[in-house]
């Protein structure tokens, strides 16, 4: 056996351990905490009432405020970093049911969503530490350092472009019920089936928007050469609020957000974790 084939054994034998799956299924609960509190957020924006940022640190700060706050910022802490590792082991080793290109594009899905979870990770273990952070404000800084380069505004464009591109496909696999293949269905009653249905497609559809807005900010920052427009979340909320029907507008997507938290607590009892 090769030293390379050593590895991945050892890698998959981790991703279908008990501790690394039992980890995971706390980190979707985390997950869950932290897009209920966005949905939240963006409630109160639709509202009209005072808020803090409505992204994911304003949704952590809201998560800290709660009776137990602290420990369920450990719990989040811990759980999504469980899922950051697994998702990088998924993206080694994983995906052994597909074949050829297919696997690729899981394995590159799975490289991505690690990133996304260990950032997720690091802004809630700030917000538990007392460090300064702001997700808005930390886009708009990287926004203007790459439109300082010369070819940022091209960076910027395309990178806007490209989480345009993530909310349409997010929209389009919830629609479809994509994400029903990796459900342990054959778990479930067919209340809970039906009910994870309803609740996958309202809450990916719902982030496909607000991707989706994120993305044409990034893209307009690129256009007028100004950072100020790329704030993420925050800045993406807000912009729905402020279109015609954008109250009601703004109330579904919070609403799909909320579904999403949800859906998140069914996965951590149904997602299929090992590979």
């Amino acid at each position: 056996m090769t030293v390379a084939n050593s590895a991945r054994g050892r890698a998959r034998r981790v991703v279908n351990s008990g501790p690394l799956e039992a980890l995971t299924r706390i980190g979707f609960i985390g997950y869950g905490l932290l897009h209920l509190a966005v949905g939240w957020l963006a409630i109160q924006i639709a509202l009209g009432r005072p808020t803090g940022e409505s992204d994911q640190s304003g949704a952590f700060q809201t998560l800290a405020g709660q009776p137990f706050g602290r420990f369920l910022l450990i719990v989040v802490v811990v759980g999504l970093a469980a899922m950051a590792v697994w998702q990088l082991l998924l993206a080694a080793v994983g995906h052994q049911a597909e074949r050829g290109m297919s696997r690729t594009a899981e394995r590159l899905a799975s490289l991505g969503r690690t990133v996304i979870y260990a950032a997720l990770s690091w802004t809630a273990y700030g917000v538990l530490t007392g460090a300064p952070t702001s997700s808005a404000q930390q886009q708009q800084s990287a926004t203007a350092g790459i439109l300082a380069h010369p070819s940022g505004r091209f960076l910027v464009a395309l990178a806007g472009l490209a989480v345009l591109a993530l909310g349409v496909g997010m929209v389009v696999y919830g629609a479809k019920r994509k994400f029903e293949k990796r459900l342990m269905t054959y778990r479930m009653n067919e209340a809970t089936r039906a009910a994870a249905r309803r609740l996958g497609q309202a809450g990916y559809i719902a982030k496909g928007i607000a991707f989706g807005v994120v993305g044409l900010l990034l893209a307009d920052a690129a256009l007028t050469n100004n950072p100020g427009k790329s704030r993420g979340l925050d800045a993406a909320l807000r912009t729905l609020v402020a279109q015609p029907f954008g109250v009601f507008l703004l109330i579904l997507v919070a609403v799909g957000f909320v579904a999403f938290g949800v859906y998140c607590f069914v996965q951590a009892r149904y997602r299929k974790v090992t590979t």
